[in-house]
């Protein structure tokens, strides 16, 4: 593939020859890349290609072993993020770094408050935050307290505190990962307001619709080398998809239905909501988010108390039932927040790949074996495609999409008559998404039931047997497979249901 000249003249960041390395891994080798003046450069590549790696090292986090960075056109080394902060860069991280107990405004100019006799001077912060809301098209409270606020919300509070400090270069990784698609639209609607004043920005995502709509140019990774420097304008899908995987990926099969047995989950009047699931069918659950749908799924997983109605698993009843019971009855589950639920970050990866299971895996009187618990976790990590330095490393060293690789590996490994998963493939690349959805058709085909939330419709449409919308907390609207495409779903999640003839 024809690579584009790597430094354009015109580039405000460029990072020539950047090598970093870890025990165990090359992370980045010789890579060199160049963001210009107002424009919207995707850095795109599978996960554990380097791509973060490589922000860390731009925004002053990790130093480089080798190689130059310059701001334009004048070389620099950064000793931490303050010194990257100063010299016109701002990160939006994937985890965001903010703090709950405190206001918006208090978020913002954190470590740059206005100040009046030596304190912080509330008003002019609250006003400061106004004008930049109002500015960029960000709206948002400055008095709510962040904890209060739903992702999307948190993610404006993020790039205004970037604003403030007067970052002229943004960095965003995996910004859409958290949100919804209305969200991710009116996102891409700020950025190009940004860029169009002259500021640039640097997107980190998997998500080849976004960067072939929302971005100028892209660089592709993969195992820590560029594969691709390409105008936007003059690529495809399918060739960044093969710049990534080094391989052609379909990205349109169609995945033949399943044959659906006898009822495995039986929900009547829990949140207002009826349902079924049968075994050898995918159930999926579309929703815009903030309609009930996870307050649902948690309900059924055992977190959320129960007030009404009833739940049935393979004919016993759960309602009141807690998780480790549910987990007994035939329930695996994926949840959506892979980090504060799915798993435990500071454990193992082979800890975590046993979670949930480890009594019946890997105990011997009341003891855990730590050589059957290695030997499970390498058999999930080769079968799920997990990168890891080895099965001890913490599994919050991994990358955010290596990590939901090992949740859904976990919960798929037990065979469990049904699953819930909810955003299976959030924050994966698009090699690991066509082998995840390869393993939840087989699961499926195996005869087990599978409820999927996804806030993906294409993600919706191509697993599903049969789709269901949740609009206000209710089920507004029921589609055969055949019958939801994506006309009728996107009436029915906005909450004018078109029903079929």
């Amino acid at each position: 593939m024809t690579l584009l000249p790597s430094s354009p003249a015109e580039a405000v960041v460029e990072l020539t020859g950047i090598t970093k390395r870890y025990p165990g891994t090359l992370a980045n080798d010789a890579v060199d890349l160049s963001v210009r003046s107002g424009e919207i450069h995707a850095l795109m590549g599978e996960n554990g290609a380097g791509k973060s790696t490589l922000m860390s090292v731009l925004y002053g986090e990790a130093r480089p072993d080798a190689g130059t960075i310059r701001i334009d056109g004048r070389e620099v080394r950064f000793s931490g993020p303050s010194d990257a902060i100063g010299a016109g860069l701002g990160m939006v991280h994937q985890g965001f770094r903010l703090f709950d107990s405190l206001t918006v405004a208090e978020n913002v100019v954190f470590r740059a408050e206005p100040r009046r006799r030596g304190l912080l001077d509330r008003a002019a912060a609250r006003r400061r935050v106004a004008e930049l809301a109002e500015e960029h098209g960000l709206p948002v409270d400055p008095d709510a307290h962040v904890g209060t606020l739903p992702v999307g919300v948190r993610q404006r509070v993020e790039i205004l505190k970037l604003l403030h400090r007067g970052a002229r270069v943004l960095i965003l990784d995996e910004p859409t990962a958290v949100l919804t698609p209305d969200e991710a639209g009116r996102l891409f609607a700020v950025l190009k307001s940004l860029t169009a004043r002259g500021r640039s920005v640097i997107l980190v995502t998997h998500k080849l619709h976004e960067v072939l709509e929302g971005t100028d140019r892209v660089t592709v990774l993969r195992d820590g080398r560029v594969t691709a420097r390409l105008r936007t304008r003059d690529t495809t899908a399918g060739e960044l998809a093969e710049a990534m995987t080094g391989r052609r990926v379909d990205l349109d099969r169609l995945h033949p239905p399943g044959t659906p047995g006898p009822e495995v989950l039986t929900v009547t009047g829990v949140r207002g909501v009826d349902l079924t699931v049968r075994a050898g069918e995918i159930v999926g659950i579309a929703g815009v988010a903030g309609n009930g749908q996870s307050e649902l799924v948690q309900a059924l997983a055992g977190l959320r108390p129960v007030d009404e109605g009833r739940i049935e698993l393979a004919g016993q009843d759960i309602t009141h039932a807690p998780p480790a019971r549910r987990r007994a009855a035939g329930l695996a589950y994926v949840p959506e927040d892979r980090a504060a639920v799915g798993t435990a970050p500071t454990a193992s990866v082979a800890d975590n790949l046993a979670m949930g299971h480890h009594r019946r895996l890997a105990t011997r009187r009341g003891l855990l074996r730590p050589a059957v618990l290695r030997a499970h976790a390498r058999t999930l990590i080769d079968r799920f495609g997990i990168k890891t330095h080895s099965p001890a490393t913490p599994a919050g060293a991994l990358s955010g999409g290596n990590l939901q690789k090992l949740l859904v590996g976990r919960e798929l490994a037990h065979e469990a008559p049904l699953l819930l998963v909810e955003q299976p493939t959030r924050g994966v690349d698009v090699g690991a998404v066509r082998h995840i959805h390869d393993q939840l058709i087989a699961y499926r085909d195996a005869g087990h039931a599978v409820l999927l939330v996804s806030a993906e419709l294409s993600e919706i449409r191509a697993l599903s047997d049969r789709v269901l919308v949740m609009y206000e907390g209710r089920i507004s609207a029921s589609y055969t497979r055949d019958q939801a495409d994506e006309r009728r779903l996107g009436l029915a999640l906005a909450g004018a249901e078109d029903r079929p003839a």
